[in-house]
């Protein structure tokens, strides 16, 4: 059979479009369609403009440090406005890159929607069909609001770069690393930010004592953070309670679905006023805005992937092989849709594995192991490996650790603390974790990354000089473990 092309990508984010260029590099005839914006969650609606947010949030104290090492210097305020808008420039800006790298590539572009007609056919929304040897899904996921009333009232990740104004109040909802970063950068640009997590600390699955660390920091900086605690209800608060109150017990009754879309409130949403909100012990409040930082869920409805015969897990994630290959042999995926590490940089890779797999003749498996990962809260966390807790699960560690106020804080009066953390093998001396919470933590954790990757052992970190005077320092100068576990 004739196909109109070699391989067909869906999904114009940064796994689909770096498949798409490589796979034609190979001088394979390649297409890709997006309906949406080229650059996915990542450029779009995720780690870009959020870290362009954090930027603009670390300067709030700027000014006392400032002053503290004998400048005098002035804040004025924050302008929303004008920094939205050279954002959203900034954003057009890189769309535009990911579209002419697709172009310089000789990958056909269809500016629209895909669904699967069978294994090797997609119908495109503007009514064209096509074929293709090889179909790869790469459609990421998006944020979900919980399964209550009035949920519609309370905005999701996507919707905070969209903000006419920002909020004088918020209350986030959640404890992953979404809400906490978003729980500092708004309280960076002035917000006041309160955050509800239903567990018992914040950032469940890192490593215990970071997690500790990072809560404090937020209190501190004056962040209201509760956890233990959920939202039952909420309401525009010119509601009437007792009506409220009835809507929320009909609804429930008639399992109203959650509002799933990923665009921003509509008119009158954001126009409603104040939110009233009730939570798990009683206590009642009214915010500005609610945000849901509560999960987020592949997307793959409607796309006719079941139909063809492709398998889908429990929260509608694509399941593949270590090959990213589905249940039906020419159908492939990438990147969030299968909810295995997601991740942009790991899409980019299971991207040039299915390449190397497909169209080098190199089957090469993706690897999740040791991926080196940062939470941008203030401050950073970056952690690679092992955790402390299922480290000592799986074999007798060691514990190297130090917490400190850095150099640069500590002279300007600055309660803030640092840490530095190594999880190591009692047998072997291998590194099997590192964990660092500090002001660019993320940069740090990409070096180290690379030793923990290759194996190093607690003596290669011995081995290594100190760079004199920084916090990284203390990650080859901890002689003596803290503790063993």
């Amino acid at each position: 059979m004739a196909f109109d092309f070699d391989l067909f990508v869906i999904g114009g984010g940064s796994g689909g479009v770096r498949a798409a260029r490589m796979a034609a590099q190979t001088g394979a005839k390649v297409a890709l369609a997006e309906e949406s914006r080229y650059g996915g969650t990542c450029v779009i609606r995720g780690c870009v403009p959020k870290k362009i947010m954090v930027f603009a949030s670390e300067f709030t104290p700027t000014v006392s440090d400032a002053q503290a090492y004998g400048w005098t210097i002035h804040a004025g305020g924050f302008d929303w406005s004008g920094f939205s808008e050279k954002l959203h420039t900034e954003l057009d800006r890189l769309e535009d890159v990911y579209r002419k790298l697709l172009d310089g590539s000789g990958v056909t572009r269809f500016d629209a929607r895909a669904t699967l007609k069978d294994a090797h056919t997609a119908t495109l929304s503007s009514g064209d069909t096509v074929t293709a040897k090889h179909i790869l899904v790469a459609t990421g996921g998006h944020p979900v609001r919980p399964d209550m009333t009035n949920a519609h009232l309370g905005i999701v990740s996507d919707d905070i770069f969209n903000l006419k104004e920002l909020p004088k109040s918020i209350l986030i909802i959640g404890g992953g690393y979404i809400a906490c970063e978003f729980a500092c950068i708004l309280n960076g640009l002035g917000v006041k930010v309160t955050q509800y997590y239903r567990g018992a600390q914040i950032l469940r699955g890192f490593d215990e004592e970071a997690r500790g660390l990072i809560a404090d920091a937020m209190k501190e900086q004056g962040i209201d953070l509760h956890v233990g605690t959920n939202i039952v209800e909420m309401a525009a608060a010119s509601d009437d309670r007792s009506a409220s109150e009835a809507g929320t017990q009909s609804d429930a009754a008639m399992g109203a679905p959650a509002r799933e879309s990923t665009d921003l409130l509509n008119e009158d949403d954001a126009k409603g006023g104040p939110i009233w909100v009730k939570a798990t012990n009683g206590a009642e409040h009214e915010f500005d805005a609610v945000l849901f930082a509560t999960g987020r869920k592949p997307n793959t409805d409607d796309m006719g992937l079941e139909e063809v015969g492709v398998k889908l897990g429990r929260n509608g994630q694509i399941e593949v092989d270590e090959y990213s290959q589905t249940s039906v042999p020419s159908i492939y995926a990438i990147g969030d849709v299968t909810d295995r590490v997601n991740l942009t940089p790991v899409a980019i890779r299971e991207g040039m594995a299915f390449v190397d797999t497909v169209f080098k003749g190199t089957p090469t498996p993706v690897d999740h192991d040791l991926i080196p990962s940062a939470v941008f809260t203030q401050p950073e966390f970056g952690t690679v490996g092992l955790t402390e807790e299922a480290a000592r699960d799986q074999e007798p560690v060691d514990i190297y650790c130090t917490s400190f106020r850095p150099m640069k804080t500590a002279f300007a009066g600055k309660p803030n603390r640092v840490l530095m953390k190594l999880i190591v093998s009692q047998e072997t001396d291998k590194v099997l974790g590192c964990h660092i919470v500090a002001p660019g933590a993320g940069e740090m954790i990409q070096m180290a990354g690379i030793a923990v990757k290759m194996g190093a052992t607690k003596a290669d970190f011995d081995r290594t000089v100190a760079v004199h005077p920084t916090m990284a320092e203390e990650m080859v100068t901890m002689r003596e473990p803290l503790r063993n576990a």
